[in-house]
């Protein structure tokens, strides 16, 4: 048997304000499918997808996404600017740094640079 990844499923409140938020972060359009659907194909990786669910968000994510950059505090900039937020300061080390974030609902992930001046 072999299995490939088609896409990863975010569940969410607002497909559509999730997939425009990702999309303008990820540099590509939102298509949405229909009110409960909607998604983005990054110009590289996986498809992320956002369904509509009936309960709300709890807790920690138990999955995240890490997201390379060159520019940590410029990246973290722009996902503020489209309603994200982050978390915490940048965290950096002899490797490199990472920023943790939240979308709009308060789904975790990470900027993450390669170490540099």
């Amino acid at each position: 048997m072999i299995i490939r990844q088609s896409q990863l499923v975010v569940d969410c409140a607002d497909p559509a304000r999730l997939a425009a938020f990702w999309g303008a972060l990820m540099g590509t359009a939102p298509v949405d499918r229909d009110p409960g659907w909607s998604y983005i194909d990054p110009p590289e990786g996986l498809r992320l997808a956002f369904q509509r669910v009936p309960e709300p968000r709890s807790g920690k994510n138990r999955l995240h996404l890490d997201l390379e950059v060159e520019d940590l505090t410029g990246a973290a900039d722009a996902a503020v600017a489209l309603g994200g937020r982050r978390s915490g300061a940048a965290q950096r080390d002899a490797v490199g740094a990472f920023q943790v974030m939240h979308d709009p609902e308060g789904n975790e992930f990470c900027f993450v640079a390669g170490a540099g001046p």
